[in-house]
């Protein structure tokens, strides 16, 4: 391996600090989602493709059935990077649609970085704090358009 899965980690981890940086401070950047999707969002995917094929097995599929087989998988540390960077990418492609989202449905920005920022730091629990903002604001759960 070229670099140490400590290395990638921490590489991963300021990428992704930087990305959400963009996506919360500068709101007003029509281009900020294609740069983050067509960019950052591609390199975890690349990065995380590598991990994994490079340090999983076809034969380990079988582990994904058991909490105890997940356990077993992420004793391997670079397989946990793996994991890691899954969580990063998705993370992102879901700030990614709540701002856009938000922005479709004119739903007032500043109410949005609380939802931003917690789905950077706890995923679902921010998307979820979004979509409970904007059935409040809209009383629609379900958005006619997922742009």
């Amino acid at each position: 391996m070229l670099m140490s899965a400590d290395q990638i980690f921490q590489i991963c981890n300021s990428i992704a600090f930087l990305a959400w940086i963009i996506l919360i401070a500068f709101p007003s950047w029509n281009r900020s989602d294609l740069f983050l999707t067509g960019v950052i969002v591609t390199l975890f995917g690349v990065i995380y493709s590598w991990l994994i094929f490079s340090n999983f097995s076809f034969s380990d599929m079988k582990q994904f059935g058991t909490v105890e087989g997940i356990q077993e998988l992420f004793r391997n540390k670079t397989l946990v990077v793996a994991g890691w960077v899954h969580y990063l990418a998705f993370d992102l492609m879901t700030g990614i649609f709540i701002r856009k989202n938000a922005q479709l449905h004119e739903i007032n920005y500043w109410f949005t970085v609380p939802c931003l920022i917690f789905t950077f730091m706890l995923g679902p629990a921010g998307l979820l704090l979004y979509l409970m903002i904007r059935w409040a604001i809209t009383r629609r759960y379900f958005a006619s358009n997922y742009q």
